[in-house]
C-alpha cells in the first residue's frame, strides 16, 4: 500500500480478518456517505459515483490504504463482469479488484452489499483492505477472500436448499432470492462451491437492499442477464 512514497506489504491474515466490519470497510463507507450527502445538499442529486471514486482515491492515499503495485496481489487469475481476480502469492487467498459495476449512481449499494455478504455467508467473507486501479485504470475496492481448495461447484438444488435454510425464497422464477431485506442475484453454480462435507461457500454474488431497484439495476448491468 502507499503511504507517501513508501510501499507496504499486504496485511497479515489475522489483521485482515478483523478489518471486515470495523476497519477500512467501515471507514470508507462512512467517507463515501459524507460525499454523497455533500453532493445531495449542493446539487440535489444522489448521482455522484464518479465524484466519490475521485475522493476515495485521495482518501485512500492519505490513509495509507492505496495499492500502487498490482504485482503485490500475486498471479492474475481471471476477469469477471466486475472483478479482476488474483491468487495470492502463498496460494491461500483470492484478491479481487472490484470496479463498482453494480453500484448504479453512487456507492451506497456496494458497501451495503459487502456487509450483507459477510452477514449471510460468513464461511467465505470479504475483507476490504484498500483501493487500487485495475488494468483498465479504474479505481477499485481491493477485497480478499479465502481460497477454497478441494471443492466442487454446487448444484442449483444445493444452492436453493441453502437459501431456504437461510430464510430466503425464490423470485422471478428462481432468478434471484430474497428475504425481503436483501435480494441476492448470481447465486449460480459457478459462484457457489461445496466441500466434501457439504458446506457451501458463496464466493461471488450480487446483493441489493430490497426495495431499492436492485432487479432493474442487475438486469441493466449484468452480462448474464443481458445474454438471457
Amino acid at each position: 500500500m502507499s503511504n507517501g512514497n513508501q510501499a507496504k506489504r499486504l496485511p497479515q491474515k489475522g489483521k485482515c480478518r478483523n478489518e471486515n466490519e470495523s476497519g477500512i470497510l467501515e471507514d470508507a463507507s462512512t467517507f463515501a456517505q459524507r460525499v454523497l450527502e455533500e453532493i445531495e445538499a449542493l446539487a440535489g442529486t444522489t448521482a455522484c459515483k464518479s465524484v466519490q471514486l475521485v475522493r476515495l482515491k485521495k482518501w485512500a492515499q492519505e490513509q495509507g490504504c492505496w495499492f500502487n503495485n498490482r504485482t503485490q496481489f500475486g498471479d492474475f487469475f481471471d476477469r469477471g463482469s466486475e472483478n479482476e481476480v488474483y491468487l495470492s502469492p502463498d496460494g491461500t487467498e483470492i484478491i479481487k479488484l472490484n470496479d463498482f459495476r453494480y453500484s448504479d449512481d453512487n456507492l451506497t449499494s456496494f458497501f451495503e452489499r459487502i456487509k450483507a455478504h459477510n452477514k449471510y455467508f460468513d464461511a467465505c467473507p470479504y475483507c476490504m483492505i484498500g483501493f487500487a486501479e485495475n488494468r483498465d485504470e479504474n479505481v477499485c475496492a481491493v477485497l480478499v477472500q479465502p481460497f477454497i481448495a478441494e471443492a466442487r461447484l454446487a448444484t442449483q438444488q444445493e444452492i436453493h436448499n441453502e437459501f431456504i435454510r437461510l430464510g430466503f425464497h425464490p423470485e422471478d422464477n428462481g432468478g434471484y432470492y430474497t428475504n425481503n431485506q436483501h435480494d441476492i442475484f448470481d447465486a449460480v453454480d459457478g459462484n457457489v462451491l461445496v466441500d466434501d462435507e457439504g458446506h457451501l461457500y458463496f464466493i461471488d454474488t450480487i446483493i441489493f437492499k430490497s426495495g431499492t431497484g436492485g432487479l432493474d439495476t442487475y438486469n441493466s448491468l449484468s452480462p448474464r442477464a443481458i445474454k438471457a
